[in-house]
């Protein structure tokens, strides 16, 4: 038995073992579970929340079916990289668990179409601050899971095994001891900590009369503060603050999404924006190829003078400049977008022109602005695009309604107002510290251990509570020194100063946001108006010059100065149209009543994007 005893570390070590991808995954559960927690706190529902990569991302399908090039395994994602020495987890390689991308049947062996609801889906599925947020909001529950650790039992176990040998004079003495620890831990939220041990040794000589001896030692201890350092309020305050840091994570998360939901629609608007002024530079090209030829005509017939055939040409040739430049400024916007959705730029991506299409006719106004239905169909993408688009909020709406709304649903005004909260708490602990000290201790001993080989002579020790060793103590500490102290108390009130004037600050930038968000909208809708009627008359202007001209009653000056008017117009139709709904979405992003889901789509949305298009 006492050979067995000195075997029980090695044994104890094998049983230690870990399996690191245990402890990744009990990581995972506990912070999954805060979230959860939290998002129900702070916004009354809960959502799927992951941060594990995909077992096959869209930018990966993207790079391996259009071949496209890339610097290395890196490029693919953390499951394509190749296996190095010692990796803790095995087998390495891509989470084949993760949830599969509904996206990635949308990718084959022909260029990318995209619609703005995709767009969105992918921006929550590959932004890459998208997913750096989210690993924020993570971190901080695992940081509320260590500060929740503190007041949990904690446990100890230690082996330990000794072989040795002593040499007296002509005589030498060998043996061992084997020692097994077991502690136990516990501080509760009042401040006072709570310790037990319990210690058992084998002492074995191996020569001599191999004699062996048996220790067994509990001792216990308790620390209780009385003054300063006592109370819940002032020993649970790191992981208040751990708690709340977890809310303001998630507040500024939905934020964040707000935010990027938006700038996607924006620039997948505006990337369209600049394919429709291509196609009006191309139409504008054929109109004026064909009037230039029609001048040459007419001036071979005499029925023009020849300086206007060479304004014609001019005219043709600014437009042949025109339509290269406005080529590249597509291609560069698309360029541009596509890293925002996690996608490489060079892949074979086109955006759906149909959407602005789809945007105009939920713009017609005379249902619009009463915020009624929108004309349309009321089955398929397209119904379901136009019902999107129907105004929330009504440009007409007075400002101190809009900046109400705002002020009670935004939630980085809840963030800076909580940290109102956290710098008053601190200045709680902060006059805590100047207390004086006064903390009781006790502590109680039974038993003995044995230190050595050598006492494997001596009889085995047992544990009577009669015979222990007890002891209490006061401890006064006297607040003669507390200049560390004192500066910080007085810095804890600067810092609430500076804590009100911030939700100040934030308050007034967030009045001056919204009011000048509405003023925008009503801008917006008003240029639209303006810039459909003005394109109703160019196009009227063009119909009738050339109608004047083949009466030989205008110059061909008139027409092509009619055509420029007309294209301009048409541009500005689109940008109109554009600025309108984007200057809408940015003041419910600013008014926070813009709810986004976790595959990025905001409420209003009723299809379901991760559906493929056939």
């Amino acid at each position: 038995r006492p050979a067995a005893a000195l075997l029980l570390p090695v044994l104890m070590l094998a049983l230690a073992a870990c399996q690191p991808a245990g402890y990744r995954t009990a990581a995972d559960r506990a912070a999954l579970g805060i979230i959860a927690q939290k998002q129900q706190e702070a916004l009354g529902r809960t959502e799927p929340f992951s941060i594990e990569s995909p077992a096959e991302t869209l930018r990966r399908r993207l790079l391996t079916i259009q071949g496209l090039p890339y610097a290395g395994p890196e490029s693919m994602g953390v499951g394509d990289l190749p296996p190095i020495d010692h990796w803790p987890e095995a087998p390495q390689g891509r989470d084949e668990a993760a949830a599969p991308n509904p996206l990635l049947a949308l990718v084959a062996d022909r260029p990318l179409s995209i619609s703005l609801l995709e767009a969105l889906t992918m921006s929550a599925a590959g932004n890459r601050e998208y997913m750096s947020r989210k690993e924020e909001v993570f971190v901080t529950a695992l940081n509320l899971d260590l500060e929740r650790d503190a007041f949990r039992n904690t446990y100890t176990g230690i082996v330990e095994g000794l072989l040795g040998r002593a040499q007296f004079e002509a005589d030498a003495i060998s043996g061992g001891v084997g020692s097994a620890l077991a502690s136990w831990g516990r501080k509760f939220k009042s401040g006072a900590t709570l310790a037990a041990k319990l210690v058992v040794d084998v002492a074995k000589l191996l020569s001599l009369d191999r004699g062996s001896s048996t220790g067994i030692a509990f001792d216990a201890s308790i620390a209780v503060p009385l003054m300063r350092g006592s109370g819940e309020h002032i020993v649970t305050e790191p992981m208040q603050q751990a708690e709340r840091e977890v809310l303001y994570a998630i507040y500024e998360f939905e934020r964040f999404k707000s935010g990027l939901a938006v700038q996607v629609a924006a620039d997948y608007l505006g990337v369209l924006s600049q394919l429709d002024q291509l196609k009006n530079s191309e139409e504008n090209y054929r109109q004026l190829k064909l009037s230039a030829e029609r001048a040459r005509r007419m001036a071979e017939a005499g029925r023009l003078p020849v300086i206007q055939v060479g304004q014609a040409d001019q005219d043709l040739l600014r437009a042949q400049d025109r339509l290269v430049a406005d080529r590249e400024a597509y291609a560069q916007a698309l360029d541009v977008f596509k890293p925002k959705l996690g996608l490489p730029t060079d892949a074979l991506v086109a955006l759906e022109p149909a959407e602005l299409s789809r945007l105009a006719e939920a713009a017609a106004f005379g249902n619009d602005a009463a915020g009624g239905e929108v004309p349309g169909k009321e089955a398929g993408e397209a119904g379901a695009f136009a019902r999107l688009w129907v105004t929330e909020i009504s440009p007409d709406l007075e400002p101190a309604t809009t900046v109400a709304a705002a002020l009670r649903n935004r939630k980085d005004l809840l963030v800076a107002k909580g940290a109102v909260f956290d710098a008053q708490r601190r200045v709680v602990v902060a006059a805590d510290a100047l207390r004086a000290g006064l903390d009781l201790e006790a502590d109680a001993a039974a038993g003995s251990r044995r230190a050595g080989f050598t006492s494997g002579r001596e009889d085995d020790a047992r544990v009577r509570l009669s015979e222990g060793v007890y002891s209490a103590r006061l401890r006064l500490d006297l607040p003669w020194e507390r200049t560390a102290e004192r500066n910080q108390y007085r810095q804890s009130y600067i810092a609430l100063e500076r804590a009100v004037r911030s939700v100040q600050e934030l308050e007034d930038q967030i009045k001056l946001d919204v009011r000048s968000g509405l003023r925008r909208l009503r801008r917006a809708r008003e240029g639209y108006r303006i810039q459909i009627q003005s394109l109703e008359l160019a196009r009227k202007r063009v119909a009738s010059t050339e109608l004047f001209l083949d009466a030989g009653r205008a110059e061909v000056r008139d027409l092509l100065e009619a055509q420029e008017a007309l294209i301009s117009s048409q541009n500005a139709v689109t940008a109109a149209l554009v600025s309108y709904r984007v200057a809408q979405l940015e003041l419910m992003r600013d008014m926070d009543i813009l709810q986004i889901d976790h595959r990025g789509i905001w409420s209003t949305h009723r299809n379901d994007p991760s559906e493929p298009k056939r």
